[in-house]
């Protein structure tokens, strides 16, 4: 209980440095993924269009998200240094593989009627796409973009590893300093950062999914 207290007492006085570092952590995330969706949509729609190179697309972003996060991390910081942007780049690559997946499995789950009733509207391929398939895969999508965001949020944690910062910030030094309250500060915001994440894109997904049907 005493514990507790102390906690809640160490929010009160620090809450401010830990809403600039909760700020500091979204923006790293939000922009990781805004350029993952972007990759991995792109990546998705050529693995439904090529079955060959599916194969090698898959693979690869899959060999990229068993790469423990800390030592691709070290890895991408001897190729662009200290800070937050390569933080970005480690977390645009964790997230393709479920955006991909997502994009294609969405793609392929079309039905082949569906399709054909747009090239019969008089749509060319693009148009299919735009109008017809990608709408239709959103639910898959999100899916894949909740698991996205929830790896995100997490290895954005280990930002201050490499000199970025977020709540990964207060999570390091209270290791350093051994003080519980920062590092339970840090984790439980960053827990609830994810929880919420899923939390609303799950409601989307849903949203979709019944408009849907």
């Amino acid at each position: 209980m005493d514990g507790l207290v102390e906690f809640f007492q160490y929010l009160g006085k620090n809450w401010a440095d830990l809403l600039a570092l909760t700020f500091e952590h979204i923006v790293m995330v939000v922009i990781g993924m805004g350029i993952a969706l972007v990759i991995g949509i792109l990546l998705g729609i050529i693995s439904s269009k090529n079955e060959r190179l599916a194969s090698i697309i898959l693979a690869v972003a899959n060999l990229i998200q068993v790469f423990p996060s800390l030592a691709l991390l070290t890895v991408l910081m001897l190729f662009f240094g200290l800070g937050s942007s390569t933080v970005v780049i480690a977390l645009v690559l964790y997230s393709l593989l479920p955006i991909i997946r997502n994009t294609y499995v969405g793609l392929k789950e079309v039905d082949a009627s569906t399709t054909q009733a747009g090239v019969g509207l008089g749509m060319n391929t693009w148009q299919v796409l735009f109008k017809v398939q990608l709408p239709l895969s959103i639910p898959f999508l999100l899916a894949g973009v909740r698991i996205a965001m929830v790896i995100s949020i997490g290895v954005a944690a280990l930002a201050p590893f490499i000199g970025g910062g977020g709540l990964g910030t207060t999570i390091y030094s209270g290791i350093n300093l051994r003080d519980p309250m920062q590092i339970y500060s840090g984790a439980l915001v960053a827990a609830a950062l994810a929880i919420l994440a899923d939390y609303l894109l799950g409601k989307a997904q849903n949203k979709f999914d019944k408009s849907k049907a």
